[in-house]
């Protein structure tokens, strides 16, 4: 039976355990999918060594951009874009091969590209993390100049405090790429003027629980499109799929 898994820390949020295995079973295919929650990066030959079974490995927080130092190759979005959240494993000569991929990316286009107005040309997106280096590259690719939101002083990025109603006008889609809001801390949202959001704004959150987070409805209280991240993970696990299955 082929194996496929999940790596990060923590793993309690966890939505592609129950969408592969239901995926499985329904599609009667012979696999299955298992957490590893491993708590260094360290761990993960160990994880290979002990699991010679396994075909690909999905990477989550906070082992986006750490785990490449650990693969043979890289695609070219991949490489780009400077995390991985896929890996496809094949043997050979008793060699274990780890190619990365970034199906975040593809995710995320194909779930805002429908949302977008002619007047959605600058985007903020909030977090400096591996997700936050996939939506940049993707907004990028849809045509969006982009500026990251950091809570700290950083060489390219704006503070949090920094951000006025003005900022808002001028980017007015915002991603939130941070755990910021996500169950069970649903009380909390980036720190931002929402009175200055109208109908021109865009708010989409990479959060899926809760469902709408405090940062959606804030937005929408004021007139703002608001979209979470449930679409952009089955999508990108659609591609995880195909990268693990394609022949090259």
């Amino acid at each position: 039976m082929d194996k496929y898994g999940l790596i990060g820390y923590p793993l309690g949020h966890s939505f592609s355990i129950s969408y592969f295995n239901e995926k499985f079973q329904n599609e009667n295919i012979d696999a299955t999918y298992e957490n590893f929650e491993i708590p260094t990066i360290e761990e993960l030959p160990e994880i290979l060594d002990s699991n010679p079974e396994l075909k690909g490995l999905n990477v989550t927080i906070p082992y986006k951009e750490k785990v490449i130092s650990y693969l043979d190759s890289l695609s070219p979005e991949a490489r780009e874009i400077g995390a991985v959240n896929v890996i496809k494993v094949t043997h050979k000569n008793k060699k274990t091969i780890l190619k990365g991929f970034n199906s975040d990316v593809i995710g995320f286009t194909q779930s805002i590209e429908p949302l977008l107005e002619h007047f959605h040309k600058k985007a903020l997106i909030l977090g400096t993390g591996g997700a936050s280096k996939a939506i940049d590259f993707g907004l990028k690719s849809l045509g969006l100049q982009t500026m990251k939101v950091s809570r700290y002083e950083k060489p390219g990025t704006i503070e949090y405090s920094h951000i006025t109603a003005d900022t808002i006008k001028e980017y007015n889609v915002i991603v939130n790429c941070t755990p910021c809001g996500m169950y069970p801390h649903a009380d909390e949202c980036p720190n931002l003027p929402y009175d200055a959001m109208d109908n021109h704004t865009l708010l989409y959150d990479l959060i899926y629980n809760p469902d709408e987070t405090l940062f959606m409805k804030k937005g929408k209280e004021h007139g703002a499109v608001v979209k979470n991240g449930l679409e952009m993970l089955l999508l990108q696990a659609f591609a995880s799929w195909q990268f693990w299955n394609d022949e090259r």
